[in-house]
């Protein structure tokens, strides 16, 4: 499969060196990347508030569709016809100067009896073709990419780590080349990869699976992927650690980086941004009142970045970001050092060094290792809890544990950072606080909050499955993947699809959050495909 792996991808770089016609028009210079804000100003806002006023027959069932719609002629001249609308017929002023998004749906495509050809059809079914000029928010993407499904139609971050798990598998191979180039695309282009393709989350990353992307996909088509993408894997670990230089002791946190007690540097969620998020303006707004509401003189921009940066960390929302626990007005993300994000750092910064020592510069790798190294002691010594025995995020004007649990906490294991003895103890913690009858939960907390109970999501399940398997916790491995992979063929067999989340007490749909429950879907298929791979070895 290897060899065979390296000769497509040599094919698919010599195809990528010859620019496309659609590659000359997507440059960065060619196509302003300009927020929704900045792009309908008054319009934005204004339609927000009338469009609350439609009741039960809402236009835009969320903020996401309007700022999703791509205009039909030049923004500036509609803008000028809405400052002389009389504010009768919005909805046709809309539909005349807009093309507004159509719901998802699968009726193009007939119902499965089986989940395996259902998995392999979606890969081309979620596949999208090469972006051409839009003057709308999305980021144009120079490859064919691959999109989550539902509500989501754009490619995401962290998603198509999950999906292109389960795209090797399928031996997906260009579908995979086209993944990892768009976002080394995107690197190249802003410096980092947004949270998804679109202009409204210029201020934000996701959790930084690229060095997962890139390692994976090595290990089918050799270490010369490594090589190939190693400045823009630098790029991201620059994008995450931007700010360190100006730490110290009366200075503790700055962007994505923040001191610890005695002196190491770590990061946390952040964005660039403290406004409500434009794809969810009516919910950010809704937030602020309940803040309002309790504390009338509290500077709302806090919030709103805590949001955003919560955001971030795609546990949007739940109970592990809310100083009560319960109220999401309560969120405090920037003040939490998570320890997800860490893990996943060291891990990039080991596929960086890993790189420089394939390209012979073995004292710009060994520098990188003790990076590395420094940032697992400081995460052995800052998230483990003994009186938990859970990995538990860290907060940082507290300088204590928090005391919110969640499968976060089975990052260190993901990554063979914890000791043995952590390991063994925190499966223990996972079989009576997590492990229920369809999967794991996200967190024990039942909050109304989709990253909470009773909701369980396939990349924390292949997170944790993983995690215990690299400590031979094989018997608590296989329960787990067996019962989530049960959830997946009830719900399969019932809805004939795969959903973005599910109830891992009932085995069931499920709800909560900002949105109903997705059809699609790119992460449950992949991490099921991958899962069902771990079986046949």
């Amino acid at each position: 499969m290897k060899n065979h792996g390296q000769i497509i991808i040599n094919i698919l770089l010599l195809l990528w060196s010859i620019p496309s016609m659609a590659q000359q028009q997507c440059t960065a210079t060619d196509y302003p990347y300009v927020r929704p804000t900045q792009l309908y100003g008054r319009l934005l806002t204004e339609v927000m508030d009338i469009d609350s006023l439609f009741g039960q027959n809402k236009l835009f069932v969320e903020s996401k569709t309007f700022v999703d719609v791509v205009p039909q002629r030049n923004v500036n001249n509609i803008l000028a016809d809405w400052c002389r609308h009389n504010g009768n017929d919005v909805e046709g002023f809309l539909k005349s100067n807009f093309v507004i998004p159509e719901p998802y749906e699968r009726k193009s495509m007939e119902r499965h009896k089986d989940i395996h050809t259902y998995i392999k059809d979606m890969w081309k079914f979620l596949t999208r073709p090469t972006d051409s000029i839009e003057h709308g928010t999305r980021i144009m993407m120079k490859h064919p990419y691959f999109v989550p499904g539902g509500r989501f139609r754009e490619m995401y971050y962290w998603d198509s780590y999950f999906s292109m798990i389960g795209m090797l598998c399928d031996n997906e191979h260009e579908l995979v080349m086209n993944l990892i180039e768009n976002f080394a695309d995107c690197i190249r282009q802003l410096g980092f990869i947004p949270n998804g393709m679109r202009t409204y989350y210029l201020g934000r990353s996701q959790p930084p699976f690229f060095a997962y992307i890139v390692s994976d996909a090595a290990r089918y088509y050799g270490d010369s992927i490594i090589v190939r993408y190693l400045p823009e894997l630098v790029n991201e670990h620059r994008f995450w650690m931007l700010g360190s230089d100006s730490l110290s002791v009366s200075c503790t946190s700055c962007l994505h980086t923040v001191m610890m007690p005695d002196g190491e540097i770590l990061n946390r969620y952040y964005d660039k941004f403290d406004t409500p998020r434009e794809e969810a303006w009516r919910n950010d707004l809704d937030t602020e009142r309940k803040l309002k509401a309790t504390h009338p003189d509290i500077n709302s921009s806090r919030l709103f970045r805590d949001l955003r940066a919560a955001a971030e960390s795609g546990f949007d929302f739940s109970s592990r970001w809310m100083t009560d626990g319960r109220n999401l007005y309560t969120a405090r993300t920037t003040d939490i050092v998570p320890v997800d994000l860490n893990s996943l750092m060291c891990h990039l910064e080991n596929t960086i060094a890993k790189g420089y020592s394939l390209k012979g510069e073995r004292k710009i790798a060994a520098q990188l290792t003790e990076k590395a190294k420094a940032r697992a002691k400081a995460i052995r010594k800052y998230f483990w809890s003994s009186k938990e025995n859970w990995y538990c995020d860290y907060v940082l004007s507290a300088k204590t544990h928090s005391p919110y649990l969640s499968l976060a906490g089975m990052y260190p294991l993901y990554e063979s950072l914890a000791t043995k003895g952590q390991a063994k103890a925190a499966e223990k913690t996972f079989t009576k606080t997590f492990l229920k009858p369809g999967g794991a939960l996200t967190t024990p907390y039942e909050t109304g909050e989709q990253w909470d109970a009773p909701n369980g999501w396939a990349p924390l399940e292949w997170i944790s499955y993983q995690g215990l398997q690299n400590y031979n916790l094989n018997t608590t491995a296989t329960k787990l993947r067996d019962r989530w992979m049960a959830t997946c063929r009830k719900m399969f067999e019932k809805t004939g699809t795969l959903k973005e989340k599910y109830n891992v007490m009932t085995q069931d749909d499920t709800s909560g959050g900002e949105y109903v429950n997705q059809t699609g879907f790119g992460w449950t298929n992949g991490v099921f495909r991958a899962m069902e791979e771990t079986i046949n070895k």
